[in-house]
């Protein structure tokens, strides 16, 4: 018995007529995310970041070369408000991780591009952070890995949709 099951039998005996299973799915799925977020963490803060700047960079990172977005692809893919990605893009640029270049196909726009160095880390602490989310699956074998990625992937096709 986990700390949901405890949960969910405390709910079916005080609302037995509740249907409580999306609540178990949900509070599991939560505690995961919970696990999942300090485990990488580590590995960021290891690497002198947090999720939100590492988010910014893996996402130019895996763009391709030239390594450069608008700030309105970044918020498409990253799904933050104009306000919060600014304001990561300003702290990245002060860390010298990102600089703003004019946008060659819109005179008054401008692209977000990784620098050599925030090229350098992100690239870098990418083997660690593969390696931590490695750990943080590793309760599960191979095959139950795969299953759970598919239900997952469903779920979400879904969900997303709507």
């Amino acid at each position: 018995m986990d700390h949901v099951d405890k949960i969910i039998a405390q709910w079916r005996r005080e609302r037995p007529d509740l249907t409580l299973e999306p609540m178990a799915v949900i509070g599991r799925m939560a505690r995961l995310s919970q696990h999942f977020s300090r485990g990488m963490g580590k590995t960021f803060a290891k690497h002198g970041l947090n999720a939100a700047s590492f988010d910014v960079l893996a996402t130019l990172r895996r763009s391709g070369a030239p390594y450069q977005l608008s700030p309105g692809d970044l918020m498409a893919t990253t799904m933050v408000t104009s306000g919060t990605m600014t304001n990561r893009i300003d702290q990245l640029v002060k860390d010298g991780l990102v600089e703003r270049v004019k946008n060659p196909d819109d005179g008054r726009g401008f692209l977000i591009s990784l620098t050599d160095k925030g090229f350098a880390l992100v690239d870098g602490m990418l083997g660690d952070h593969v390696e931590t989310q490695e750990s943080l699956t590793a309760a599960l074998s191979d095959e139950e890995l795969a299953t759970l990625n598919e239900l997952l992937q469903t779920y979400l096709s879904r969900i997303d949709d709507n």
